[in-house]
């Protein structure tokens, strides 16, 4: 499929993201949260967005079952808490801003059927990791990823009465490298800051009818090695 960026550094670019990228990134979500017929998935991200090819394709492999929200309910916090007591919701998404106005609602305790609540799309700050286990009893599990790449390429389980006061965003996925660089492309050490650079399977092919700004962008991976591997 083709996503297109934000554009909060530009013009929006179309992505391009190849089928292996997403049934790779797929097929990981299965083995790290483990799926069944009795988990019940609330898509309510609109389509624009990456993280809804996960609420769509997910559910629909494995089994369990798949509730749409009403187009524009992912805006409104009440019709959320009301649609996981009636609907018995196990898994749903929220970007942190989202996140945070759903903690302001009332009849939380309406939500026991959750277990778990992916974060993306923005940073998970400490102060709202520790509201959200205070007022829902769930997994909190914060996710990173551009959409240069299948949704997200590394993941984070968060942990209650954690001494750090920083969420990380965690490790790779599965078939999935992060590096941290400096300016010449070197592993910078521990403690210093560098930029991430992502590679493996989950990347996308480049921007649509871009290929200046493909290349710059996506290239080749000095530490690869199989050849033509490529990192953004």
């Amino acid at each position: 499929y083709v996503i297109y960026t934000s554009g909060s550094t530009g013009q929006p670019k179309g992505v391009m993201i190849p089928h292996y990228g997403i049934c790779n990134r797929i097929l990981w979500m299965q083995e790290a949260y483990q799926l069944t017929g009795n988990d019940r998935v609330l898509q309510k991200t609109p389509f624009s967005f990456d993280v809804s090819v996960w609420e769509f394709f997910w559910p629909l492999l494995f089994g369990a079952r798949l509730i749409m929200a009403r187009p524009g309910g992912h805006r409104d916090g009440d019709y959320l808490v009301n649609v996981i007591a009636e609907k018995g919701i196990t898994i749903l998404h929220f970007v942190p801003s989202m996140l945070q106005a759903f903690l302001q609602e009332n009849g939380l305790d309406k939500c026991g059927s959750l277990k778990k609540v992916m974060c993306s799309g923005e940073a998970l700050t400490y102060e709202l990791q520790e509201q959200f286990f205070a007022k829902v009893q769930a997994q909190l599990h914060n996710l990173y990823g551009p959409t240069e790449a299948s949704v997200d390429v590394t993941n984070w389980a968060c942990k209650r009465g954690d001494e750090r006061k920083i969420v990380p965003i965690g490790r790779p996925i599965a078939n999935t490298q992060i590096y941290v660089l400096d300016k010449q492309l070197e592993p910078v050490p521990v403690g210093v800051p560098g930029e991430i650079f992502i590679g493996g399977d989950g990347l996308a092919s480049g921007y649509l009818r871009r290929p200046d700004i493909s290349a710059e962008r996506f290239i080749p991976n000095p530490f690869a090695l199989r050849p033509g591997s490529r990192l953004y």
